[in-house]
């Protein structure tokens, strides 16, 4: 069994080695883009469990590194494109690609990465290729859809706890689960594994994103990093503001709707009073249960998994990490 501190390594070398054959490449407005958001570093979870798929089904995960360079590269064009999308000024506390930049730089750059991501994808084993290249496209035309659904919903005004859960699976959970499945599908894992442990990753990622909807309103401020209420202050449909409009009196409903519409309170007003309605629907405690849910079910799928129970539990200490970050 490999430790994931040295898959880490594994993964941070062939980023490395990627970034700085970016940086080599010309034109350079391109390829200069593409090495600075590598660098910019991150979590790197995505191609870390790609490698955990196939280490835990007994495979050397050096076959998994095309797949987890590729989960990599495709994730930072998302965020290229997101944060065009945002206008966002700032990514991992760095200047963003269209800000250093500009707007077209950072779209081409964008698209750059998501070649290159399939480029990689099919220079590994000649078996694996059209299942990998399937399963890859399959997962990035459902984060886009994700990311369109996310935009639609800043402007809709009827959007239901399902829509929104609908969408954080696809902007968010699959990718998680197709980076674990590749990795089993690089360790020639049997069909039903496979399909267990991309089910594990999903659930697990969607229970992370209702969990970050929690920690944005109720999270200690040192430990967040980030503006605590944030969600609130945008008026953004998280699960908390869609099952608080779902469960409110007609009274509640309409209280909800002038904070979110008032143009003069200040913020931290705004937010004071919204957490006050949440806390008086026990919202957090639903979405909490919510989380805890989808957490079940992504243990389930674990256990249900043909492979050695010291790796299994190993990946689900790793998933409660992940979970627990800011507890």
């Amino acid at each position: 069994m490999h430790s994931y501190s040295h898959l880490s390594t594994l993964l941070n070398d062939i980023l490395g080695k990627e970034q700085a054959d970016l940086q080599s490449l010309s034109p350079k407005e391109m390829y200069e883009p593409m090495s600075y958001i590598i660098g910019l570093g991150g979590k790197r979870v995505r191609p870390l469990l790609t490698l955990i798929g196939c280490d835990l089904f007994g495979a050397d995960p050096q076959k998994a590194l095309n797949g987890a360079l590729a989960v990599e590269l495709f994730h930072n064009f998302s965020l290229i494109h997101d944060d065009i999308l945002d206008n966002a000024p700032l990514r991992r506390g760095n200047v963003t690609v269209h800000e250093k930049w500009n707007h077209n730089i950072a779209l081409l750059s964008g698209d750059g990465m998501m070649v290159k991501a399939f480029e990689i994808l099919s220079q590994g084993e000649e078996q694996h290729i059209p299942t990998l290249l399937r399963l890859f496209s399959k997962t990035g035309l459902e984060v886009c859809e994700g990311q369109q659904l996310d935009m639609n919903f800043e402007t809709q005004e009827q959007v239901s706890v399902e829509d929104y859960l609908h969408m954080i699976t696809n902007k968010t959970a699959v990718l998680l689960g197709c980076s674990l499945q590749m990795g089993a599908i690089c360790a020639a894992a049997p069909l039903a594994d496979q399909a267990h442990v991309y089910e594990f990753g999903k659930h697990v990622g969607i229970a992370f994103q209702i969990l970050d909807d929690i920690l944005d309103v109720y999270a200690d401020h040192d430990k967040f990093g980030k503006q605590v209420g944030g969600d609130i202050i945008s008026n953004k449909k998280t699960f908390l503001l869609l099952k608080a409009f779902e469960l409110a009196d007609p009274a509640q409903q309409k209280n909800l709707r002038a904070l979110l519409n008032d143009k003069t309170i200040s913020n931290s007003d705004k937010v004071s009073q919204v957490t006050g309605l949440y806390n008086a629907l026990q919202i957090k405690d639903i979405a909490s249960r919510e989380a805890n849910l989808h957490t079940e079910i992504a243990l389930k799928h674990l256990a249900e998994i043909g492979a050695d129970a010291t790796k299994k539990e190993h990946l689900k200490c790793f998933a409660e990490n992940l979970l627990n970050r800011h507890t």
